[in-house]
């Protein structure tokens, strides 16, 4: 069921402040009782996979936009006649984020994600004729995806993929193949449905960096597209192909003395809550203006924060990392879990209205530091808005992804978007309103900071071709 701007704006809002602990119980879904070897695009062997995937490619690329617009209508259709299911599954089978917001999520990609209307023409005529630019298919794109937003990212892909005449190979997270899967065989499905082919999306049963491997180094694969971690990205963009990285992030939000202060810190911790903080966009630490930093405080506990002592931050440290290598890693069973599950694991007991744990501390606390995926925001208090603007760029470790601010100030705003340089600049809202929740523009769940695409939509996925006609189709 399609819902209005305004009305997931109130769902938001609503979920944001009651549903903070909803993602962690979550009951088994009747899905499980599918078998594997029922699920449409996914196969036994990586080779056959992507053979299958070239098929559908040449079945589909010659088929108008229309049908191709037809198949991705039926897409966003049984998105949302999924999105409770798929939201549930992939809590259950990562153990990451809330069932309330991944709702939202699936929603917003089935009604926002451009499809065939993102591709246009250029086109130039003069005495010695005609000559079009237009946006044409890669051919077989392979995609890897992540465990944090699974068959969002599947779902998203699949469209901006589908509409620019491609089709798609994936490589799932090995922790979400089961959700991921789902997805692949939901948007086949999809296709058959109205006419179109099957195995225009595929995979393999059993995700590995072998299969992995196979995909980034195929002749029949053209693009490669890496949702995840700097460690894949790094790899697909080594690889000798065309490709495009989404990598990581770790935003920061900049508060200035100009700002609205209760709006920012309602904003603030909306944002860093979505989802329990797994959007790569999303808030992962503050930074504040020492003028109105004790204001924000105040209003950010009011907005249902706890803050923490410093032998609670200490635990914190020690509880939501470990070593591993000689080198210290996210505690996995931390990422995406509800502030009031990493309170109970460091031995504070609170009620559901907690939502975020905040506290302050050096810009060097690895909690600052490091980005988390999880409702924990640190706050570094600073002088003016100047250090303000360096420290947050600092922060922003040049990943050049996201970055927030709140503030009334134009040339502050301005300062502050140069020196950052991301992807995503939010400014006065909370983070999601850079994917369409309360903010203009399209959404994606792959950004490709990067290598600097941004926001990928269809047109991302083709490559442009000059057609040239000579002393014709011209009547001026």
């Amino acid at each position: 069921m399609a819902v209005s701007e305004q009305e997931i704006q109130n769902i938001v809002r609503g979920v944001l402040r009651n549903m903070s602990g909803a993602a962690e119980t979550v009951n088994p879904a009747p899905v499980h009782n599918t078998q594997p070897k029922q699920l449409m695009g996914i196969f036994e062997n990586v080779e056959d996979a992507i053979a299958a995937a070239k098929k559908a490619q040449k079945e589909i690329q010659p088929m108008p936009l229309e049908f191709r617009e037809k198949i991705i209508a039926n897409i966003r259709k049984k998105t949302l006649e999924n999105a409770k299911l798929f939201a549930e599954l992939g809590v259950e089978e990562t153990g990451m984020g809330n069932v309330g917001h991944k709702i939202l999520k699936h929603q917003l990609v089935a009604e926002k994600t451009p499809g065939t209307e993102d591709l246009s023409t250029v086109a130039w005529s003069g005495d010695r004729g005609l000559t079009l630019i237009e946006q044409g298919p890669w051919g077989v794109i392979g995609a890897v995806t992540p465990s944090t937003n699974p068959t969002e990212t599947v779902i998203c892909n699949s469209i901006g993929m589908l509409a620019a005449g491609n089709a798609v190979v994936f490589a799932p997270h090995p922790a979400a193949k089961k959700v991921s899967n789902l997805a692949i065989d939901m948007v086949n499905r999809a296709s058959v449905e109205v006419g179109g082919p099957e195995n225009l999306a595929t995979a393999v049963y059993e995700p590995s960096m072998e299969v992995s491997q196979v995909i980034f180094k195929h002749k029949d694969i053209q693009l490669l597209v890496a949702t995840g971690g700097p460690g894949v990205v790094t790899t697909v963009l080594s690889s000798g192909k065309r490709a495009l990285g989404a990598g990581a992030g770790n935003p920061p939000v900049l508060v200035d003395e100009t700002a609205n202060v209760q709006k920012a810190a309602e904003d603030i911790v909306n944002g860093c809550t979505f989802d329990n903080n797994l959007p790569c966009i999303a808030e992962k630490e503050v930074v504040a203006v020492d003028l109105i930093a004790d204001e924000l405080i105040y209003h950010m506990e009011q907005a249902g924060c706890y803050k923490a002592s410093p032998e609670e931050v200490q635990k914190l440290i020690e509880t939501v990392f470990i070593e591993k290598n000689g080198r210290r890693i996210l505690n996995r069973k931390c990422v995406g879990r509800s502030a009031k599950v990493l309170l109970e694991k460091i031995g504070v007991t609170v009620g559901d209205e907690i939502r975020c744990i905040i506290f302050e501390g050096e810009k060097t606390n690895p909690l600052i530091w490091e980005e988390l995926m999880m409702p924990i925001l640190g706050i570094v208090r600073v002088k003016n808005v100047d250090e303000g603007i360096a420290t947050s760029v600092e922060l922003e470790h040049g990943n050049r992804h996201s970055a927030h601010m709140h503030s009334t100030s134009v040339v502050n705003l301005t300062k502050y978007g140069k020196a950052i340089d991301t992807a995503i600049f939010v400014k006065n809202g909370p983070s999601y309103a850079a994917l369409g929740f309360g903010g203009e523009g399209y959404p994606t769940f792959t950004i490709a900071s990067r290598t600097g695409e941004g926001l990928t939509s269809a047109k991302t996925f083709t490559k442009m071709r000059r057609c040239v006609m000579c002393d014709a189709l011209c009547i001026r």
